[in-house]
Order: structure tokens, then sequence, then C-alpha cells
């Protein structure tokens, strides 16, 4: 059972081999990556942090598929989503990935539940399975009271723990949070990282997590910095309490440079 276990925990998920990408022609270039190597484990959560313009939307673009890279591979549990064909990126972000963004993204004439099981009611999951699957991930999140009410109604913690619901509710291999704390309060962010944190424990989510905001990085396993479109450096908790990840990762970011509010 142990060595199961092991072997589940060594899955790789996610894989970039020297990715780079660059915009614009002939003297007009600008390398936005160069060279991107990393690897994610199953049931990690990973932060990339770094100075604004370093290169993080652009990688999370590419990872998401809205955008391809110039060179290189990147591989989600398998999947060499460089190379696939275009009729079947919908299936694979659908089925593979989840999306957190910062500014929520619920359609506002659906009710919060309705929003949630989207992914479910698209991909024709079977009544009863969906049912079960939102009552399971709402008891997670702490909203199932809340669900028959529209994101107008609710506070914007909610509502973010509503869109996390969505991201999750199907299963991916890998979520890409996008600055989920980015517009919540102090106690909203606290109460969001703690459920996420919760989900990659107890269910082994897969999470990236693109943050400038060093508390909601010191949630992650692992934290990788990025500066001028390359790896800058990788910093990994290991048994160190999450106060003093907190305080090396503000460290590397004093070593990174620039006002820590344009940290993105």
């Amino acid at each position: 059972m142990i060595k199961s276990l092991e072997v589940l925990a060594m899955k790789t998920i996610l894989q970039i081999k020297n990715v780079q990408k660059v915009y614009g022609q002939r003297s007009n270039i600008f390398t936005a990556l160069h060279g991107i190597n990393m690897e994610i484990q199953e049931g990690e959560l990973v932060g990339i942090m770094g100075p604004s313009g370093a290169g993080k939307t652009t990688l999370l673009n590419i990872i998401s598929t809205i955008d391809k890279p110039t060179t290189g591979t990147i591989t989600v549990d398998g999947d060499n989503i460089v190379i696939m064909p275009e009729n079947q990126l919908s299936a694979f972000r659908r089925d593979k990935l989840g999306f957190i963004f910062q500014d929520y993204n619920l359609l506002d004439t659906l009710t919060l539940k309705e929003n949630i099981i989207l992914p479910l009611t698209l991909a024709e999951v079977n009544y009863q399975e969906i049912e079960r699957r939102v009552k399971e991930i709402a008891r997670m999140l702490t909203i199932t009271d809340l669900l028959d009410k529209f994101p107008y109604q609710v506070s914007g913690g909610q509502k973010q723990r509503a869109a996390a619901a969505r991201a999750m509710i199907n299963k991916p291999k890998l979520v890409l949070a996008d600055e989920p704390t980015g517009n919540l309060d102090s106690k909203s962010a606290t109460e969001l990282l703690n459920c996420l944190r919760l989900l990659n424990e107890s269910h082994h989510v897969t999470i990236l997590l693109v943050t400038h905001d060093a508390f909601a990085a010191s949630y992650c396993q692992r934290i990788l910095f990025i500066k001028d479109g390359e790896i800058f450096s990788e910093l990994v908790k290991g048994r160190v309490s999450r106060k003093d990840f907190f305080h090396k990762i503000l460290d590397v970011l004093a070593v990174l440079g620039g006002d820590q509010n344009d940290l993105i």
C-alpha cells in the first residue's frame, strides 16, 4: 500500500521542456520565455512568482492552451498539448484543466450551483452523479447553504469559493489558479487558501498558483520564481512552518528586486 502511494505521488502531471516564446518579427522581436523547464507531480501545490513582465502570464497562457510556445514541449497528464489538434483542445480543457480566475468569471444569470455544475452539464454527466459531486465539493468549500443564491447575492470570498468548486468538480488533472486572492480581503483570502490546501491534501488536487502575494504563496509546497523569462530560483517548503516559509519567500523577493506590490 505504501509503495502504491509513493508511485501515485511521483506521477508527473505537468512537464515543460525547453519552452521558448518569441513575439514579433525580424528586428522587432521580444523573447518572453527563454527555455523554461519545470515539472509538477500529482498532488503538488506549486506557486509561481516574479516581477511584472517576467513571463508568468505568458507561461500560464501556454499551459492553458490559450497560446502556443515558439519552441519546446508541454505535456499534461501524458498529452503533448503543443501538437494537439484544435478540434481536441476544447475537450482537453474541459476534462483535464480547471481554472480559477481573479475576477471569478461566474455567470450572473445562473445560481452558484448552476455555475458550479456547468462543466458536468456540458460533459453530459448524469443527474445523480452531478448531485453527488456538487454536494461533496460544496461541503468541502463551505458553500452548501449558498448554492441557490446568485453571484450578486454573495460576497467576493464566497464567489471565489464557488469558482474554485466549478474548477474542481470535473476532477481535472491540473487546476490553474491565476491570482485567486487578488480581489479578496485578508479574511476571505485566508478562507479560500485553507480550502485549496484542504482539497490539495485530502484529494491530491494538483494546483499551479500564480500570485504576487507572499502570504498566498506560503500555502504552497514549493515556489518557482521567474525573472526575465527564465526560472530564477526555486524554494521548497519542506518541514518548516508556513510562517517561516513566508519569510523565506520575502527574502527571495527582496533578491529579485522591485516593489513587492508590482510582483505578479
